[in-house]
Protein backbone atom coordinates (compact mmCIF):
# COMPACT_ATOMS: atom_id res chain seq x y z
CA UNK A 1 0.00 0.00 0.00
CA UNK A 2 1.37 3.38 -1.04
CA UNK A 3 1.83 5.89 1.78
CA UNK A 4 2.11 9.66 1.61
CA UNK A 5 5.58 11.09 2.08
CA UNK A 6 6.43 14.65 3.06
CA UNK A 7 7.15 16.43 -0.28
CA UNK A 8 10.36 17.98 1.08
CA UNK A 9 11.62 14.59 2.25
CA UNK A 10 10.71 13.05 -1.12
CA UNK A 11 12.53 15.83 -2.98
CA UNK A 12 15.60 15.47 -0.75
CA UNK A 13 15.74 11.72 -1.36
CA UNK A 14 15.29 12.07 -5.12
CA UNK A 15 17.56 15.06 -5.81
CA UNK A 16 19.94 14.86 -2.84
CA UNK A 17 22.23 12.25 -4.45
CA UNK A 18 22.46 14.31 -7.66
CA UNK A 19 23.41 17.46 -5.74
CA UNK A 20 25.88 15.44 -3.63
CA UNK A 21 27.44 14.17 -6.88
CA UNK A 22 27.75 17.74 -8.14
CA UNK A 23 29.34 19.04 -4.93
CA UNK A 24 31.64 16.03 -4.67
CA UNK A 25 32.77 16.48 -8.25
CA UNK A 26 33.59 20.16 -7.65
CA UNK A 27 35.71 19.19 -4.65
CA UNK A 28 37.76 16.36 -6.21
CA UNK A 29 37.56 16.92 -9.97
CA UNK A 30 41.26 17.80 -10.25
CA UNK A 31 42.49 15.06 -7.92
CA UNK A 32 43.80 11.62 -8.77
CA UNK A 33 43.36 8.75 -6.31
CA UNK A 34 45.50 5.62 -6.34
CA UNK A 35 43.41 2.67 -5.12
CA UNK A 36 44.80 -0.86 -5.28
CA UNK A 37 47.68 0.36 -7.41
CA UNK A 38 45.34 1.88 -10.01
CA UNK A 39 44.84 5.61 -10.59
CA UNK A 40 41.29 6.99 -10.63
CA UNK A 41 40.38 10.59 -11.34
CA UNK A 42 37.89 12.53 -9.23
CA UNK A 43 34.94 11.87 -11.55
CA UNK A 44 35.27 8.09 -11.17
CA UNK A 45 35.66 8.30 -7.39
CA UNK A 46 32.55 10.49 -7.07
CA UNK A 47 30.66 8.09 -9.34
CA UNK A 48 31.68 5.19 -7.08
CA UNK A 49 30.30 7.08 -4.07
CA UNK A 50 27.15 8.11 -5.93
CA UNK A 51 26.00 4.55 -6.63
CA UNK A 52 25.47 3.38 -3.01
CA UNK A 53 24.13 6.82 -2.01
CA UNK A 54 21.53 6.61 -4.77
CA UNK A 55 20.55 3.08 -3.73
CA UNK A 56 20.27 4.03 -0.05
CA UNK A 57 18.05 7.04 -0.83
CA UNK A 58 15.90 4.94 -3.17
CA UNK A 59 15.58 2.28 -0.46
CA UNK A 60 14.56 4.88 2.13
CA UNK A 61 11.96 6.30 -0.26
CA UNK A 62 10.56 2.82 -0.85
CA UNK A 63 10.50 2.19 2.90
CA UNK A 64 8.63 5.44 3.58
CA UNK A 65 6.17 5.26 0.69
CA UNK A 66 5.84 1.52 0.16
CA UNK A 67 6.09 2.17 -3.57
CA UNK A 68 8.63 2.96 -6.30
CA UNK A 69 7.68 4.10 -9.79
CA UNK A 70 8.99 2.30 -12.86
CA UNK A 71 11.04 5.41 -13.63
CA UNK A 72 12.74 5.27 -10.21
CA UNK A 73 13.46 1.55 -10.57
CA UNK A 74 14.81 1.97 -14.09
CA UNK A 75 17.01 4.87 -13.01
CA UNK A 76 18.43 2.90 -10.08
CA UNK A 77 19.20 -0.10 -12.29
CA UNK A 78 20.94 2.01 -14.93
CA UNK A 79 22.93 3.89 -12.29
CA UNK A 80 24.24 0.58 -10.95
CA UNK A 81 24.96 -0.87 -14.40
CA UNK A 82 26.54 2.11 -16.14
CA UNK A 83 28.06 3.66 -13.02
CA UNK A 84 29.49 0.26 -12.11
CA UNK A 85 30.97 -0.14 -15.59
CA UNK A 86 32.57 3.30 -15.36
CA UNK A 87 34.19 2.43 -12.04
CA UNK A 88 35.16 -1.11 -12.98
CA UNK A 89 36.67 -0.14 -16.34
CA UNK A 90 37.87 3.27 -15.09
CA UNK A 91 36.06 4.90 -18.01
CA UNK A 92 33.69 7.84 -17.40
CA UNK A 93 31.96 7.42 -20.76
CA UNK A 94 29.66 4.68 -19.47
CA UNK A 95 28.21 6.93 -16.77
CA UNK A 96 27.87 9.85 -19.17
CA UNK A 97 25.83 7.80 -21.65
CA UNK A 98 23.36 6.73 -18.93
CA UNK A 99 20.97 9.71 -19.40
CA UNK A 100 20.86 8.96 -23.12
CA UNK A 101 19.76 5.38 -22.45
CA UNK A 102 17.17 6.49 -19.89
CA UNK A 103 15.56 9.11 -22.14
CA UNK A 104 15.57 6.88 -25.23
CA UNK A 105 13.96 4.11 -23.17
CA UNK A 106 11.17 6.41 -21.99
CA UNK A 107 10.71 7.79 -25.51
CA UNK A 108 10.49 4.24 -26.83
CA UNK A 109 7.91 3.21 -24.23
CA UNK A 110 5.74 6.25 -24.95
CA UNK A 111 6.14 5.72 -28.70
CA UNK A 112 5.08 2.08 -28.39
CA UNK A 113 1.95 3.16 -26.56
CA UNK A 114 1.17 5.72 -29.25
CA UNK A 115 1.53 3.05 -31.95
CA UNK A 116 -1.10 1.06 -30.06
CA UNK A 117 -3.34 4.14 -29.94
CA UNK A 118 -2.82 4.56 -26.20
CA UNK A 119 -1.28 7.16 -23.92
CA UNK A 120 0.73 5.19 -21.38
CA UNK A 121 1.69 8.53 -19.85
CA UNK A 122 -1.93 8.87 -18.75
CA UNK A 123 -1.63 5.74 -16.59
CA UNK A 124 1.30 7.30 -14.73
CA UNK A 125 0.21 10.93 -14.42
CA UNK A 126 -3.59 10.92 -14.63
CA UNK A 127 -3.99 11.79 -10.96
CA UNK A 128 -1.72 14.84 -11.32
CA UNK A 129 -3.11 16.28 -14.55
CA UNK A 130 -6.76 15.62 -15.43
CA UNK A 131 -6.86 15.78 -19.24
CA UNK A 132 -9.24 14.68 -21.96
CA UNK A 133 -8.08 11.62 -23.97
CA UNK A 134 -7.02 13.79 -26.93
CA UNK A 135 -4.98 15.97 -24.59
CA UNK A 136 -3.15 12.94 -23.21
CA UNK A 137 -2.27 11.79 -26.73
CA UNK A 138 -0.90 15.23 -27.64
CA UNK A 139 1.09 15.50 -24.40
CA UNK A 140 2.46 11.98 -24.82
CA UNK A 141 3.61 12.74 -28.36
CA UNK A 142 5.29 15.96 -27.25
CA UNK A 143 6.98 14.31 -24.27
CA UNK A 144 8.25 11.47 -26.46
CA UNK A 145 9.89 13.98 -28.82
CA UNK A 146 11.19 15.93 -25.83
CA UNK A 147 12.89 12.81 -24.43
CA UNK A 148 14.50 12.18 -27.83
CA UNK A 149 15.74 15.77 -27.79
CA UNK A 150 17.21 15.35 -24.29
CA UNK A 151 18.96 12.16 -25.36
CA UNK A 152 20.48 13.92 -28.38
CA UNK A 153 21.51 16.90 -26.25
CA UNK A 154 23.23 14.61 -23.75
CA UNK A 155 25.12 12.86 -26.54
CA UNK A 156 26.28 16.13 -28.11
CA UNK A 157 27.37 17.62 -24.78
CA UNK A 158 29.34 14.69 -23.36
CA UNK A 159 30.99 13.90 -26.70
CA UNK A 160 31.98 17.46 -27.65
CA UNK A 161 32.33 19.40 -24.40
CA UNK A 162 34.24 19.17 -21.13
CA UNK A 163 33.24 17.04 -18.15
CA UNK A 164 32.54 20.26 -16.21
CA UNK A 165 29.95 21.28 -18.79
CA UNK A 166 28.35 17.83 -18.75
CA UNK A 167 28.11 17.72 -14.94
CA UNK A 168 26.41 21.14 -14.92
CA UNK A 169 24.07 20.03 -17.71
CA UNK A 170 23.13 16.82 -15.86
CA UNK A 171 22.70 18.51 -12.48
CA UNK A 172 20.85 21.66 -13.53
CA UNK A 173 20.13 21.62 -17.27
CA UNK A 174 18.06 18.44 -17.40
CA UNK A 175 15.76 19.27 -14.43
CA UNK A 176 15.30 22.86 -15.65
CA UNK A 177 14.49 21.63 -19.17
CA UNK A 178 11.88 19.24 -17.76
CA UNK A 179 10.34 22.00 -15.65
CA UNK A 180 10.19 24.40 -18.62
CA UNK A 181 8.66 21.69 -20.81
CA UNK A 182 5.71 21.17 -18.47
CA UNK A 183 5.33 24.92 -17.92
CA UNK A 184 5.08 25.31 -21.69
CA UNK A 185 2.09 22.94 -21.76
CA UNK A 186 -0.22 25.45 -20.05
CA UNK A 187 -2.22 26.08 -23.24
CA UNK A 188 -2.70 22.35 -23.68
CA UNK A 189 -3.97 22.11 -20.10
CA UNK A 190 -6.41 24.96 -20.71
CA UNK A 191 -7.78 23.60 -23.96
CA UNK A 192 -7.90 19.89 -23.05
CA UNK A 193 -8.16 19.96 -19.26
CA UNK A 194 -11.12 18.42 -17.48
CA UNK A 195 -12.78 21.15 -15.49
CA UNK A 196 -14.78 20.25 -12.43
CA UNK A 197 -18.42 21.23 -12.58
CA UNK A 198 -19.41 23.79 -10.01
CA UNK A 199 -22.90 24.03 -8.68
Amino acid sequence: MQKKVNPLVKMALEFGPVLAFFVGYLVVRDDVFVIGGRAYDGFIVVTAAFIPLMLVCTGILWRLSGHLSRMQLMTAILVVVFGGLSVWLNDERFFKVKPTIIYLFFAGVLGLGLLRGQSWLQYVMEGMMPLQPQGWMILTRRLMLFFVGLALANEVIWRTMSTDVWVNFKTFGLPVAMFLFFMAQSRLMDSHGIKEEKE
